[in-house]
């Protein structure tokens, strides 16, 4: 089988093309990247050798390039990963998101609809559905409520392959999953900043009174849902992935401080995000019943190893921050 992996550059992406080439040994991946400022070659560091491995540096906005791609690697399915994916990002400037994620999913889906692709696959987002309040938990019946511009975004992606599936047939599925942690993590989001800010005794932002909650699920087991959703989804379905870990991002970070070895001192509360959704929880009972997956990692393991992941692979990390992350982190941070 041969795979258009689109955005296989970026955290999520890269840990997943990484998975399938070593639990597929028949499949060849072909990994579709932009390489934005998310997007590292160096996450998939020493799979240039692998004959079952191609890269293209091309855009998903860009549909000739797609077409190409498609044609000449006889692709069958395509899962989409490609997207912008940052809230804070999404809030600075929208515009980006609606081209990526909502142009760049029309496209795909138009090239698969004219090159009879096998099964489409769309990799979402829980905050599709906007915010909880202190109980209940999202299902795949949840109504969509959108609160950020990156989750409108990811919200229209969502319907337009659902579109496609009922007036072309187009053989789709979606998945939802909640906040994934793990290796490769651009240090822009909670975990990764976290960790590098308190190695380097920096404060730790966190935004207004720090009791927003999410579901933490390792990237790894994603991988692995994503992987049981492509074998053995129904078509047209969509299914909800959670790690069933609710944390506080105030205990994240606590959680964080106390591995490293660090002083709760660090910590430093900055203005909030604006709309800042309270609360996110996943119901993965379909996902699990239906298809029989569920996380392997406790919270503490992924944790554990996350941290010793950031720790060994500081360079990594280094080279990534230094650049036109600054920017960005001054602007978003240093200047509450």
């Amino acid at each position: 089988m041969t795979i258009l992996v689109t955005g296989g550059c970026g955290f999520i992406g890269s840990n997943f093309v990484r998975y399938m080439l070593d639990h597929y040994p028949s499949y060849t991946i072909i990994n579709f990247d932009k390489l934005t400022y998310a997007g590292n070659l160096e996450n998939l560091e020493g799979l240039d050798a692998n004959s079952r491995y191609v890269f293209l540096k091309a855009d998903i906005c860009d549909r000739s390039a797609v077409e190409m791609a498609v044609d000449r690697h006889q692709v069958e399915v395509i899962i989409n990963f490609a997207a912008e994916s940052h809230v804070d990002r999404s809030i600075m400037g929208p515009a980006i998101f609606i081209e990526t994620n909502v142009a760049g999913t029309n496209v795909l889906l138009e090239v698969a609809k004219q090159n009879n692709i096998k099964k489409y696959l769309q990799v979402s987002t829980d905050e599709v559905y906007g915010s909880l309040g202190s109980s209940g938990k999202f299902t795949e019946m949840t109504p969509l409520h959108p609160n950020s511009p990156y989750a409108a975004s990811k919200a229209s992606a969502d319907l337009l392959v659902q579109a496609y599936h009922h007036t072309f047939g187009l053989p789709v599925l979606i998945t939802r999953c909640s906040n994934n942690y793990g290796p490769y993590q651009f240090p822009e989001k909670l975990i990764p900043l976290m960790i590098a800010n308190a190695i380097d005794n920096k404060p730790l932002p966190v935004y207004g009174d720090g009791l927003n909650v999410r579901d933490w699920l390792y990237v790894a087991d994603h991988c692995t849902a994503i992987d049981v959703v492509l074998h053995k989804g129904k078509i047209g379905e969509i299914y909800n992935i959670g790690g069933n870990n609710e944390m506080r991002n105030i205990d994240i970070v606590k959680l964080l401080l106390k591995k490293l070895g660090k002083p709760e001192s660090l910590i430093t509360f900055v203005k909030d995000r604006l709309g800042h959704d309270r609360r996110y929880a996943i119901d993965q009972t379909k996902i699990m019943k239906e298809l029989g997956w569920k996380p392997a990692l406790m919270f503490d393991e992924g944790m554990a190893k996350t941290v010793d992941w950031y720790l060994s692979n500081e360079p990594w990390w280094r080279r990534i921050i230094s650049g036109e992350y600054q920017h960005y982190y001054r602007k978003m941070y240093e200047e509450r």
